[in-house]
């Protein structure tokens, strides 16, 4: 069987839309996950924070006690984080922990209002974890998680536009 290309006709505002899609992550705050100097630990892997944020475990990979830390409904690094490592919406993560509450298997992340205050029990207490803007970071914590960069497929995706364009 040949498989045949047809001409597709584009506009320049699909082009503009298809190109914003790919674009706006990028253009967002990047989250990174942080915890205190004092846990011992150096890096971890999205399915452990994933388990750790949605009370799937307590530990460490290595057996050290952890406290996750969250923030309030509606902040903006919340959204991210949800979104762009937990993949779920706040809407999904509300319904998750009504239903673990509900059946008693679980409490969600203790939660702060904001990345400041999120650094902050950070640093102070040896077993903690938190998530905040990537901009926010200095020395009083450590980053053991951040999310792969979007830098590549972005410029890819800007010069397939831009040769699209180009040919009409």
């Amino acid at each position: 069987m040949k498989t045949v290309l047809l001409p597709i006709k584009i506009s320049a505002t699909t082009l503009i839309s298809l190109w914003i899609g790919f674009v706006s992550p990028a253009v967002q705050a990047e989250i990174v996950v942080i915890s205190n100097h004092q846990l011992p630990v150096t890096s971890l892997s999205r399915d452990e924070v994933y388990r750790i944020y949605l009370g799937k475990t307590k530990f460490l990979p290595n057996g050290t006690k952890v406290i996750p830390i969250d923030q309030k409904m509606g902040a903006v690094s919340r959204c991210q984080f949800y979104k762009s490592i937990i993949h779920k919406t706040e809407t999904e993560i509300k319904s998750y922990w009504s239903r673990v509450i509900f059946t008693g298997q679980g409490n969600p992340p203790l939660q702060q209002d904001d990345d400041l205050a999120v650094k902050e029990m950070v640093a102070k207490d040896t077993h903690c974890l938190g998530y905040i803007d990537k901009s926010l970071v200095d020395q009083s914590v450590k980053v053991v998680y951040s999310q792969p960069s979007f830098g590549k497929t972005i410029g890819n995706v800007t010069l397939a536009l831009n040769a699209m364009m180009q040919k009409g």
